[in-house]
């Protein structure tokens, strides 16, 4: 430190700051710029008081805001001077925060580089270890339980750090200062591999890696344990393997997300342009939509097998963003099919017993760990366009991130979303919580994941919401969770409008726009289910300009998920009444009486 000390200086900064490695960040920041003071975690920000050569301040401030570590996300920074007083160190001193501040919870995202190296390294003690992590990598969101962000406020409290644990996590210098999932072999989680019908001690460790290798090379299926739940993963290359999934997980046709270790090996089966590049590299690691290479599903050995994604020239692809894919994947020494771990339409299962008993009838084998999962989590997708990623699904790596808003809302509100592909949302004030995916709200499971979570978010973010805002459609279940909620309601929300007020809020817009809304159906101001909509819109308001013709409608809602029923509506107005007979070309024999009936 400086013998002579020339300025002081109080710095405020707000955002996703706190949980993040901030603190251990500022502390070495200081040290290499020779400057004394502290830093401490306040009330939703992180408070810094410096002392040193004003060109040393200088410096350090500009570090701060280019230098910060991964996770964290700079919302403000406010400096001021300060009288001196003469401090001869740097010290991290203890948090002055209230269980009732309101902080940001990150999200999960993927291993970070250093961690990689050590996993990698023989001579590290945390190599080939499943769960490493640091202040820069691993879970929060899907470990959290309430905070301000503490281990004992986690899943991890039920792992009690060992001797070295302990000292890295004290230590501020090291990248391990307060990393509240620190853990190694010897103190944390255990990694253990069964079947449903095993009865003898389960293989541990190493050997758990080595069976469930084993079993996918021979074309099983497998369930893995992850951050936010389960994955059911087969061989990528298998293609009987991959029929043998879709049939026993109910999913005939929708395309399966496939899982590899590297970005090459991405570029080697599909078309990554440098955009994409990025997104699949980043520390959320989502599933990406790629054009496939000709001949990625054609059955070369190296191939992606082509019932993967039936008929599409595009393919999901995520990169490994846990050590326990990493070690896998290479086990495994083939690309993977990951999707989530449940019967089609039901939520991801999150816990050993749960899983083994939902998916005992889908997986040859289980790869469990004794981690506790506490909030459901899915795998991000998005697709790039015109270079910039669009959100298919927002979650893993992603959410609870808040999203601001370009106006306020002057209570603290509940918007419980559509009834297919749900997210909810808290807001409050100009920001926006909104949830991870949820799901389709057609069964017990996914209401009561609905509710889970909804009560999660008021509980992290410390939000009562006064009122519920929700589809105009009187038959969604959304609507209906709306209404049990006991909360005010406010005048509800045509379907269409709100994708395109949607988008204008996601992208801080508060002007008038056309805004063209091809969502499939949704309930109209007129008491018809509208579909494919021009609307000259606001925030607020809307106007209707143009739509598809209205038609009759067989099944209602089932039309939805059944497109030849609204051929048939459309069909009977047609001038000649023979073009009714061909429409039913291919309509299941036993729909033909009902739907007669419908339409007549």
């Amino acid at each position: 430190m400086p013998d002579a000390v020339s300025v002081a200086r109080r710095l405020h900064l707000t955002g996703l700051v706190q949980g993040v490695g901030f603190r251990p960040f500022v502390h070495r920041l200081a040290l290499k710029h020779e400057l004394a003071g502290w830093v401490r975690n306040a009330s939703g920000a992180v408070e810094i008081h410096v002392e040193g050569p004003a060109d040393a301040l200088d410096r350090f401030a500009d570090a701060l805001r280019h230098e910060a570590p991964v996770l964290a996300r700079i919302e403000s920074l406010v400096l001021e001077e300060s009288p001196i007083t003469g401090y001869t160190d740097f010290e991290v001193r203890a948090s002055a925060i209230s269980l009732d501040d309101r902080l940001p919870v990150a999200p999960d995202v993927a291993m970070c580089d250093a961690c990689a190296r050590e996993l990698a390294d023989p001579a590290d003690r945390r190599f080939r270890y499943p769960f490493i992590t640091c202040t820069d990598c691993g879970p929060r969101f899907t470990v959290i339980a309430s905070m301000p962000y503490d281990r004992e406020r986690t899943s991890m409290r039920a792992f009690r750090q060992c001797a070295r644990c302990s000292e890295e996590y004290a230590t501020p210098g090291d990248r391990r200062y307060h990393s509240e999932t620190n853990s190694c072999p010897a103190c944390g989680p255990t990694l253990w591999f069964t079947t449903s019908a095993a009865t003898g001690i389960p293989d541990v460790g190493e050997h758990a890696l080595a069976s469930a290798a084993a079993l996918l090379r021979r074309g099983g299926i497998l369930a893995v344990r992850g951050l936010g739940g389960f994955h059911l993963a087969t061989d990528a290359t298998n293609a009987d393997a991959v029929a043998r999934l879709r049939l026993l997980k109910h999913r005939e046709a929708k395309p399966l997300a496939v899982m590899m270790r590297t970005l090459d090996e991405a570029r080697r089966l599909a078309r990554v342009t440098a955009a994409e590049a990025v997104e699949l590299t980043s520390r959320a690691r989502p599933i990406v939509l790629l054009s496939r290479r000709e001949g990625s599903g054609a059955g070369s050995e190296a191939s992606i097998a082509a019932n993967v994604a039936p008929g599409l020239g595009l393919l999901g692809v995520m990169l490994a963003y846990t050590p326990l894919h990493h070690l896998l994947l290479e086990a495994a020494g083939a690309p993977l099919v990951m999707t989530s771990g449940n019967v089609s339409e039901e939520p991801i299962a999150i816990g050993n017993d749960e899983a083994m008993a939902r998916l005992g009838a889908i997986a040859d084998g289980f790869l469990l760990h004794d981690r506790e999962i506490v909030a459901r989590y899915d795998d991000s997708v998005v697709r790039v366009v015109d270079g910039a990623p669009v959100f298919v699904r927002r979650a893993r790596g992603y959410a609870p991130e808040p999203i601001d808003l370009p106006v306020a809302t002057p209570r603290p509100l509940l918007a419980v979303g559509p009834h297919l592909k749900n997210t909810f949302t808290l807001l409050l004030g100009h920001r926006a919580y909104v949830s991870q995916h949820i799901g389709d709200l057609e069964n017990i499971e996914t209401l009561d994941h609905f509710r889970r979570a909804a009560e999660r978010f008021e509980l992290l973010f410390h939000i009562r919401p006064e009122c519920v805002v929700h589809d105009l459609h009187p038959g969604y279940l959304s609507t209906r969770l709306a209404i049990e909620s006991g909360l005010e309601l406010l005048p509800a929300v045509q379907h269409h409008h709100a994708h395109v007020a949607a988008v204008l809020a996601e992208h801080g817009r508060n002007e008038t726009v056309i805004g063209v809304a091809y969502d499939g159906t949704g309930y109209g101001d007129d008491g018809t289910v509208w579909g494919s909509e021009i609307l000259h819109a606001g925030l607020q308001t809307y106007r209707r300009l143009g739509h598809l013709r209205a038609a009759p409608l067989p099944g209602g809602d089932v039309a939805a998920r059944a497109p030849w029923r609204v051929a048939l509506g459309y069909a009977t107005l047609a001038e000649d009444p023979s073009a009714l007979g061909g429409a039913w070309e291919g309509v299941p024999r036993q729909e033909h009486e009902v739907v007669r009936r419908q339409l007549e």
